[in-house]
């Protein structure tokens, strides 16, 4: 038995040994840019070839995570439902204490599930509408030279969850992103890229992804069903 679990600590250490090392042989660091005007103007760009106005004018957005937390966003009224698991969060955006929580179909009363909503809910629709983000308040938009293009690099210096994440989006010829290349708290490696390239056109008339490759790892992070109307 002791033998068996000497053999176990041994892997673990190799494993985090190689992960460690994979991290510090790959990771970049983050880019310098050039703030003003041109970076706006290539965020503008972006959002023309995304059809921000559609966006900010539908009413509903639905999707999920990895088909684990599915969503369906109430977006002029600032509510959105959260269910995962045997709970659901009806989750007001602007005023979370207004939030409701059920637990197996039953209103309670519970924090720990509403703030696990709200980690969710911050996540998760940024992995469907970051593009979308790219003026909110808090963040700073730079120009970045990147295999010889312009590419539009994005730091949220407050809001969300993890205020201090930079996101270097990459364009086609018509703006449309392709990817970004990460620079996060929960990642320790730097540049991490993950693509943005399965889009479609909702009813509503904007765009919205359906699926996500971590390129590095080959992970896929699917958005399920994704609809706006």
């Amino acid at each position: 038995m002791k033998k068996f679990l000497k053999i176990i600590v041994i892997v673990l250490v190799l494993a985090v040994a190689a992960i460690f090392i994979f991290g510090y042989s790959n990771s970049e660091d983050l880019p310098k840019g050039e703030k003003g005007k041109n970076a706006d103007d290539l965020a503008t760009k972006m959002l023309t070839a995304l059809n921000k106005d559609a966006y900010d004018t539908t009413k509903i957005i639905e999707w999920s995570f990895k088909g684990v937390h599915t969503y369906k966003w109430y977006k002029q009224e600032h509510k959105v439902e959260v269910t995962w698991d045997n709970n659901k969060v009806v989750l007001f955006t602007k005023a979370t204490e207004k939030s409701v929580v059920y637990i197996d179909g039953k209103e309670t009363k519970n924090d720990e599930i509403l703030n696990k909503a709200i980690g969710y809910f911050n996540n998760d629709s940024f992995w469907l509408i970051a593009p979308y983000k790219v003026f909110d308040p808090g963040t700073e938009r730079s120009i970045v030279s990147y295999n010889d293009k312009d590419a539009l690099l994005i730091t949220y210096t407050s809001g969300g969850s993890t205020p201090g994440d930079s996101y270097l989006w990459i364009l086609d010829e018509n703006y449309l992103p392709v990817s970004y290349k990460m620079w996060v708290k929960i990642i320790p490696v730097g540049g991490m890229e993950a693509t943005w390239t399965n889009w479609i056109t909702t009813e509503a008339g904007f765009k919205l992804p359906t699926t996500h490759t971590l390129t590095s790892v080959g992970m896929e992070l699917d958005m399920g069903t994704v609809k706006g109307y």
